[in-house]
């Protein structure tokens, strides 16, 4: 009696005999690989972006502090730290009193 071979039976008699497989396919690794390496790349990059916004803030406080001081010096030299960005103009509060009046 001649046998034939069809293609996976080898695979059923496992599953019948309870031989379970030992490792998924190549092409399944690589799709996994490949996903966990994409996954930790934006992880990585997430970290490095928030390490930027760390490092932002932080320059962000040095400099609030920086207009703390040069506001306490323009109060000290002429009675007040409110000035026109643009022109340099000070605005005295004498001179927002009397456009008030007007």
């Amino acid at each position: 009696m001649a046998t034939t071979k069809v293609k996976g039976t080898s695979k059923k008699i496992k599953e019948l005999k309870g031989i379970k497989t030992e490792k998924v396919t190549e092409a399944e690794l690589g799709k996994v690989q490949n996903t966990i390496n994409e996954l930790n790349k934006s992880q990585l990059e997430i970290g490095t972006i928030e390490l930027r916004k760390h490092d932002l803030l932080h320059g962000i406080a040095g400099l609030r502090d920086q207009i703390t001081v040069i506001q306490k010096g323009f109060e000290e030299k002429y009675g007040t730290f409110d000035i026109d960005i643009q022109t340099g103009a000070i605005n005295y509060k004498e001179d927002v009193e009397a456009d008030k009046k007007d």
